[in-house]
């Protein structure tokens, strides 16, 4: 059976690594001779700090599905259209936004130093803040605050992308049109209904519809409704039913 984790808020918290007992769980899961697999809002690039480095192999999907790795290798990217992404950034320029915007690899990155994102961005300093203009394609944009959010959204909604709101954070995270989780995954040979997932936001959605089992981890509601079950957005709550489910699988094999 594949094990597909989101990462921020599911498996790991407050932007800082996975912790002992988690990577124990995940370990666990691979040594029973289950596959283990990430799907991740961050890029490969800030992705990989928060896993030990014995794991730096296993599949993973990153940017909500526009970059995707396996064995350490690049399997797939998506970009925006050059049209496209001129739009967006002419909107950000409009409604006077601050942002990250990603390339393959480097970044553009506007706002406040202080703010959760820039925290968590490139902490091993793998690649370069540049002007957006110097990026030499756009793969994926998170719009952290501008002048009116709730404008800019309407406008964005007339672009051909993908684009998730998290609302605790008051964020726009865009993505190339038809690009998500689920379609990373395809990219990894993952069959509908025949995988197991752990999420707990919008992005996470598109995964949660073609899995044989997915766990909602907290509250957010449309997830929820999508969801096989749900637990508590803890730690130990998450081992517990990782664990559960991996008893419940072996015994059914």
């Amino acid at each position: 059976m594949k094990f597909v984790f989101d990462l921020d808020g599911t498996i790991c918290y407050q932007g800082k690594p996975l912790s002992n007992d988690m990577v124990c769980m995940l370990d666990r899961i691979a040594n029973e001779g289950h596959e283990v697999i990430v799907a991740s809002a961050r890029p490969i690039r800030d992705l990989l700090p928060i896993l030990p480095i014995h794991m730096h192999q296993i599949p993973m999907v990153g940017g909500n599905g526009s970059f995707v790795y396996k064995n350490g290798l690049h399997v797939s990217s998506s970009r925006f259209e050059p049209s496209v992404a001129d739009q967006i950034v002419g909107l950000l320029v409009r409604y006077k936004a601050k942002y990250l915007i990603d390339s393959l690899w480097n970044y553009s990155y506007s706002g406040d130093p202080e703010h959760p994102i820039r925290k968590n961005l490139d902490p091993e300093i793998r690649a370069q803040n540049v002007p957006v203009e110097d990026l030499e394609e756009i793969v994926k944009i998170v719009v952290l605050n501008s002048m009116d959010q709730q404008s800019l959204l309407n406008e964005l909604k007339h672009l051909p992308i993908r684009m998730y709101t998290h609302g605790t954070e008051d964020i726009i995270d865009i993505s190339p049109a038809s690009i998500d989780k689920w379609n990373g995954l395809q990219s990894l040979d993952v069959e509908s209904y025949r995988y197991i997932a752990f999420g707990n936001d919008a992005n996470d959605v598109p995964m949660f519809q073609h899995a044989l089992h997915s766990v909602c981890v907290g509250e957010h509601a449309e997830l929820r409704r999508l969801a096989s079950e749900s637990v508590a957005c803890d730690e130990q709550s998450v081992i517990n039913k990782i664990n559960e489910l991996l008893i419940s699988h072996s015994l059914a094999t």
